[in-house]
């Protein structure tokens, strides 16, 4: 296990290094509404971390909220706000510092850019229009990073050893039928509010195109 953690955490280190953006940092420092904007995101994200439920011990499940957080702030950043998060579940005993690396990677890291890898799949090949942004973009990309988030989570635990495969598929990996419709309304829901009454929050939308009455 010591050899997942030590992965985890040089996956975790390389990931932030190639994620770091001093115009982010420089925008943080000069624009006090975008400082209130990330430290929201990051309260709103240690909520949905925090809650967490499951039928065995050690296979919780939780919200993600990463695909609204990419859509908001780019995968990017988004992975800068997710450390602080990570940060206070492990000052609340709620996440091993060992284990910090391996939650990040499957949590924050790989959802964020998966989310905007469908995003970008949608704004690349279907029509803009707002409607699309929030069904495609934002609902059905949360379910299906839901159900990634999910089987990647329960392939680490399969080959770390911790729970036996049928376990996993039962107490687990199953639940992923339970969990991407409501992981999709919540992130749907969250989209539709920022498009309609805070638009410029939303770094991937674009109101020219989106509502554009041309299109």
């Amino acid at each position: 296990m010591v050899y997942w953690q030590v992965l985890g955490w040089t996956g975790l280190v390389l990931a932030l290094w190639l994620c770091w953006t001093p115009l982010a940092w420089h925008k943080m420092r000069q624009d006090k509404g975008y400082q209130h904007l990330v430290f929201a995101s990051a309260m709103v994200l240690f909520c949905l971390w925090a809650l967490k439920a499951g039928i065995s011990e050690g296979l919780d499940i939780h919200f993600l909220g990463m695909t609204v957080l990419t859509l908001s702030h780019g995968p990017r950043i988004a992975v800068w706000i997710s450390v602080l998060p990570l940060s206070l579940m492990v000052g609340f005993g709620l996440l091993p510092w060992e284990d910090v690396g391996l939650y990040a990677i499957t949590t924050a890291v790989i959802p964020a850019f998966v989310s905007y890898g469908i995003f970008w799949l949608s704004y690349r090949y279907l029509t803009h229009h707002l409607f699309i942004y929030i069904f495609v973009a934002g609902f059905l990309n949360a379910a299906f990073t839901v159900v990634l988030h999910l089987c990647v989570v329960s392939a680490g635990y399969w080959l770390s050893g911790l729970h036996p495969w049928g376990t996993i598929v039962d107490n687990y990996l199953m639940l992923s039928l339970l969990m991407w419709f409501p992981e999709g309304l919540l992130n749907g829901f969250a989209v539709t509010l920022l498009a309609v009454y805070r638009p410029h929050w939303l770094r991937t939308f674009y109101d020219r195109e989106y509502l554009s009455p041309e299109r």
